[in-house]
């Protein structure tokens, strides 16, 4: 397993803020390869030793978080540990462990709330995100919000996720941009 300030140097030092969210199967192999491992006990809840410090927790929410979706992309695994994301990034508010990072890392801390398909995640998500006071995050999370109260789920998960897609969703999913 990776420590966490390997996992906090890769992302946030090799890595551009677009090569974060843009698809690049380059970015997700590299993720595969050198924290797959690390992902993957993490998943399993080796996570204690991952809450010592706000910068541990932090990376644990990367890797559970964001590294799901590069390791994973195109499979129901990629939001398999969401969930634990999402306990992980609730504690680590509890703590306030997003106030003791760098500004621009605290997204990270925030981004479980976007990923959920829970409403009252989606509000929270952006309550945290204005006052983060990104315009660009804030959008994303209002975006997401929006089509969680209008479907109370993200349709473009549907087909990964072996849902079936009602009318309205097929008609979102046919429109330039829709999905993440």
């Amino acid at each position: 397993m990776e420590a966490p300030h390997i996992v906090l140097q890769f992302w946030f030092q090799e890595l551009t803020r677009k090569e974060w969210f843009q698809v690049s199967a380059e970015v997700d192999a590299e993720i595969s390869a050198r924290f797959g491992r690390t992902h993957l006990d993490l998943a399993r809840g080796e996570v204690t030793e991952w809450r010592g410090s706000p910068d541990q927790r932090l990376a644990c929410i990367i890797v559970l978080d964001q590294f799901s979706r590069n390791i994973y992309r195109g499979t129901p695994l990629a939001f398999a540990a969401d969930w634990i994301a999402l306990r992980e990034a609730r504690m680590a508010l509890e703590a306030g462990a997003d106030m003791e990072v760098p500004e621009a890392r605290r997204a990270f801390f925030y981004l479980p709330f976007e990923h959920s398909e829970s409403v009252a995640d989606q509000e929270l998500s952006v309550r945290l995100f204005r006052k983060l006071g990104d315009p660009e995050y804030l959008d994303y999370a209002e975006r997401h919000l929006a089509v969680i109260r209008e479907f109370g789920r993200f349709p473009h998960r549907n087909a990964l996720l072996g849902r079936e897609s009602n009318s309205a969703e097929l008609d979102y999913l046919s429109k330039p941009g829709a999905g993440f």
